[in-house]
């Protein structure tokens, strides 16, 4: 097996020809990134997309894995002297998991079971008179010797080898998965005396759907209160079809062998293929499950960290609060502290008047041009007293997302960066910054603890890493970033760096001052030839080399040199000479770089560094509804997008509590995710249609 198998089934696998898998992998063994391949090899790859070429990645190490069993298992084969031919070449030719995991099962080294004691007593030649089924009486009289007492004892033991045989028997295996996913129930019930502990779970206190159509919300909630002991859960099949089916393959008569066979089959069945496929079947929803729900979560992360930035202006930030106060700080255009305080506006304090003067001091002193206002505890009532100040016209008023600022308050980066400062002035430092680049300052955040999504601690971690750190990373290549100010928390997910290169990044530049040309980068320690040409093109910087502010990879300013000529014009000048550029018609440039390159290429000289963000618009919320009994049902008010998931979306209503659009609420146009139609900071129009005071739920529609 070589990779050229490898190669063959990832294209199966994707629907993508194996040409250009071919072309992928060979980029990826050679050590580019996803970012990389996608921006600058579009010749090569015929164009492929960065999601489709992560999913190349990811089949190929999937295909690795089952190439890797294959030997493991072909290895297994030849130290046990099997030669059948026909079960090495159905091993071979699997390219199933659990097919080659059937085929193989006979053959595992197992520990001392009741059927290896049988067989070392001499009892598997009993077992196959059993299992033939040819005589009409079962005589275990001359297999009674030894540890063998008696014919009863014979015969058990003879049983216990059928029940393995039967066990391990693939295509019986094979047929009763088929029923398992064809008719399977996921059922659940709450565990007796744990009504009132599990409320969160009333709805799974009596359940039952087919397992394979469960909703994925559904599926993780069901799992974790199971894990949490508060309901039963398991795979309900009719058991009389699933040991007739097993019949059918086994019994071919009607005598004392047959019977015992059938008591065979019906022991088996309970014992150890039934619990088998059920663990089977559950783990295949959960990692469905899982997949739908990172899923959900990647395209979350990726539209908060594509928010807009409100770019380099002076910024008051403050982290609300009702009895600790409200922690407010000042940051200048680079996300510097200037300057911290505390000031006690509500309740219990109640220094409106102090408050608003403090406030009114900080704007002048430090010239600030926007406000930012955490949208947690005391939010609303903070942002109400800041534009009660008559503020000027010039500073806007934001009220940003603090979901994750705790986390990198308490965090390693979060000490490192303030080591003299406590948590709450870092969480205020982090929701200034927030706003002024989401992107540069989420990067430092876990993404996970971000906020969005759903179930993120019940998926499996592994998978939900590698999808967000991916998303991270496409996101970051995607606008690029400014070597000579971006932190090393940033510059870590450019293509090609990473975390070590990115401190010698940051300790070259604290030692030699600012990067003032591109090449400069190869003077970092450890920084090679290979880490240049993958990071060069997603680094921008104003130095002694124009192009070196824009998304044109150094490896084509040759070609740019020979555009400008032909069009005599300088490069400085045509940058940005849209009109100049649509007159380059060059069919040996075309030959040289390839077609795709050359037109990336001149969009980007024509329009360098465009910003793929749009600014988010920013509700204001009605100032009398403030909290959740100022609502009544039939109310209609406008809301904000706060998180999606796959059963709908929750809605900031402006108060404390956010209401839950249900996807069935969302449209009458069938959508198989709230993601279809909605965006996270959307603000949309809704109604409340359900309210609940006791659980402090509001049920909206967006169908009206």
């Amino acid at each position: 097996m070589t990779n050229i198998d490898n190669a063959l089934q990832v294209a199966k696998l994707t629907n993508i020809s194996e040409g250009k898998v071919n072309t992928i992998l060979n980029f990826l063994n050679e050590g580019a990134t996803i970012p990389f391949i996608a921006r600058y090899r579009k010749d090569q790859t015929g164009g492929l997309e960065d999601f489709e070429i992560f999913n190349i990645q990811k089949q190929s190490v999937l295909v690795d894995e089952i190439i890797k069993r294959k030997a493991h298992i072909l290895e297994t084969l030849d130290n046990q002297n099997i030669t059948d031919a026909t079960l090495r070449n159905r091993i071979e030719n699997s390219w199933d998991k659990k097919e080659l995991e059937d085929l193989f099962l006979p053959y595992k080294t197992k520990r001392k079971t009741k059927a290896s004691v049988a067989k070392e007593n001499g009892l598997e030649g009993l077992a196959k008179i059993i299992m033939s089924q040819n005589a009409t009486d079962v005589n275990a009289s001359r297999f009674v010797k030894g540890a063998i007492k008696t014919e009863e004892d014979a015969i058990a033991g003879a049983l216990d080898i059928v029940s393995e045989w039967i066990a391990e028997h693939s295509y019986s295996r094979n047929q009763l998965r088929r029923l398992y996913t064809r008719d399977g129930l996921l059922t659940s019930k709450v565990k007796k005396g744990k009504e009132q502990e599990a409320q969160t779970y009333k709805t799974y206190f009596e359940f039952e759907q087919k397992a394979t159509r469960v909703p994925s919300h559904r599926v993780l909630a069901i799992l974790r209160a199971t894990e949490e002991g508060l309901l039963t859960s398991g795979i309900s099949i009719d058991k009389q079809t699933a040991i007739a089916l097993l019949e059918k393959n086994f019994i071919k008569g009607n005598n004392q062998a047959s019977k015992l066979l059938q008591q065979a089959i019906a022991s088996t069945y309970s014992k150890n293929l039934k619990p088998a496929l059920e663990k089977e079947l559950i783990k295949e929803i959960k990692l469905k499950a899982d997949i739908d729900a990172v899923n959900v979560f990647s395209k979350n992360l990726e539209q908060l960290l594509l928010a807009s930035p409100i770019g380099k202006k002076r910024v008051l930030a403050i982290d609300p609060g009702f009895k600790t106060g409200c922690k407010v700080v000042c940051l200048n255009a680079q996300g510097d502290l200037l300057e911290d305080t505390v000031i006690y506006p509500h309740p219990p304090q109640q220094q409106r008047s102090k408050s608003i003067d403090k406030v009114v001091q900080l704007l002048n002193k430090h010239k600030i041009k926007a406000i930012a206002i955490g949208n947690g505890t005391a939010g609303r009532e903070t942002e109400s007293l800041i534009k009660s100040m008559n503020l000027a016209k010039d500073i806007a008023v934001y009220l940003v997302n603090e979901n994750g600022a705790s986390i990198y308050s308490a965090s390693e980066i979060g000490r490192e960066e303030f080591p003299n400062h406590d948590i709450t002035v870092r969480g205020s430092v982090s929701i200034g910054r927030r706003l002024m680049d989401p992107l540069a300052e989420l990067v430092k955040i876990d993404p996970k603890s971000i906020g969005v999504g759903q179930y993120q601690h019940d998926v499996d971690q592994t998978l939900l890493k590698s999808e967000l750190d991916h998303i991270v990373e496409r996101c970051v290549n995607k606008i690029g970033v400014r070597l000579n100010t971006a932190s090393k928390y940033l510059l870590q997910y450019i293509s090609g760096i990473g975390p070590a290169l990115a401190q010698n990044i940051v300790d070259y530049r604290t030692e030699n001052g600012k990067f003032t040309n591109i090449n400069q980068l190869k003077k970092v320690p450890r920084l090679g030839n290979k880490a240049f040409e993958q990071c060069a093109g997603f680094l921008r910087l104003q130095g002694d080399q124009p192009l070196d502010n824009t998304g044109i990879h150094p490896e084509l300013y040759k070609e740019v040199n020979q555009i400008a000529k032909k069009l005599n014009v300088p490069i400085p000048d045509l940058i940005g000479n849209e009109k100049a550029l649509t007159l380059v018609d060059d069919e040996e440039l075309q030959e040289k770089i390839g077609v795709l390159s050359l037109t990336d290429l001149l969009n980007e000289l024509a329009k360098p560094n465009q910003d793929p963000r749009n600014q988010d618009d920013q509700l204001v919320f009605d100032e009398n509804i403030t909290n959740i009994n100022h609502l009544y049902e039939g109310m209609i008010l406008k809301g904000q997008v706060s998180n999606i998931t796959n059963f709908g979306a929750f809605i900031d209503l402006g108060i404390k509590e956010n209401g839950l659009v249900h996807i069935s609420q969302i449209t009458d146009k069938f959508i198989s995710s709230p993601n279809d139609v909605l965006q996270l900071n959307q603000i949309v129009n809704v109604k409340v249609i359900q309210l609940d005071l006791d659980q402090k739920r509001i049920g909206l529609t967006m169908k009206f």
